[in-house]
């Protein structure tokens, strides 16, 4: 067995090591608003519930191992005293590791990441409308424990108003766990689906993904595209140029095919190419994806 000292260990090692020893991890989908009312939008892993009189359920936004600087959710956190805590299921994982893009400051992440803001009944920050239960929480304090890269804060929050969506109830008012469907975060790109097991989201490019709002929008707005079709979608930076789109259009028998069959039925190519796209993207083919989706 393999004996490790922290301290012995590069920062950004002995980080890794304990994201993949410590799971999975339930996620905290946090939404805040700045002073100035600006809304924010992030997940954190570091995150589960602590009791229930009172209710108390505790995430905290990590200094960063790389540069020691801190997330706005934290200074939003601290200038507010009021956050909204979405759980996040298999059907928004996309969508939900498209907002752990760090964007700068002000930007709005419900945009980019294509998800619906909803108000809130009891505090300002909004909730987000697909996630099927929504928190909106006071902050009781907040525990720093360190000043250095990879420190915690502690955010300790009381729940004041739970909202469940309908369709994952029972009959009898509980939630039913395979309707919910939850994920949680594991080490790497790795996350665990609760009702089938492990499964791969790459992380968000450093760079920035170009967001939700950028898509065409018979793309972001399409029947056929899932939401995580639309977050693997948006989380590219730069989209495949012509020469490379038409070079997959000759040799892809199939595509061929679906422009020969509906070359005079404009709706019929678009709804059999997001069919296809759809497919490529839950094999996790993202920029072949695109190339169908842009070879019209």
């Amino acid at each position: 067995m393999r004996t490790i000292t922290p301290k012995d260990k590069p920062l950004a090692e002995f980080h890794n090591l304990l994201l993949t020893a410590i799971a999975p991890r339930p996620i905290c989908f946090a939404s805040t608003i700045d002073a100035n009312g600006n809304p924010n939008l992030s997940p954190f892993s570091f995150f589960n519930v602590f009791g229930s009189n009172p209710t108390t359920l505790i995430f905290s936004p990590a200094r960063r191992v790389r540069d020691n600087t801190i997330k706005h959710t934290l200074e939003n956190v601290l200038a507010t005293k009021e956050v909204v805590i979405n759980v996040v299921n298999y059907a928004m994982v996309q969508q939900m590791s498209l907002a752990s893009c760090e964007y700068p400051k002000g930007v709005n992440e419900f945009v980019k990441s294509g998800f619906t803001p909803l108000a809130s009944e009891c505090i300002k920050p909004f909730r987000v409308k697909e996630s099927p239960v929504q928190f909106e929480c006071v902050v009781r304090d907040v525990i720093e424990t360190g000043t250095e890269g990879g420190a915690g804060n502690l955010i300790i929050c009381e729940i004041v108003m739970m909202h469940i969506a309908d369709d994952v109830m029972t009959a009898t008012g509980q939630i039913d766990q395979h309707k919910i469907d939850l994920v949680a975060r594991a080490g790497s790109d790795w996350y665990v689906r609760a009702s089938q097991g492990l499964f791969e989201v790459p992380k968000p490019n450093r760079n920035l993904g170009m967001g939700v709002d950028q898509l065409p929008d018979e793309i972001r707005l399409s029947k056929i595209l899932t939401g995580n079709n639309i977050g693997m979608l948006a989380n590219e930076q730069v989209l495949p140029d012509a020469d490379s789109i038409e070079v997959f259009k000759r040799m892809n028998k199939d595509l061929q095919k679906i422009h020969l069959d509906f070359k005079d039925d404009e709706h019929g190519l678009r709804n059999a190419l997001h069919h296809m796209a759809h497919q490529y993207l839950e094999q996790g083919k993202v920029v072949d994806g695109w190339k169908i989706l842009l070879s019209k």
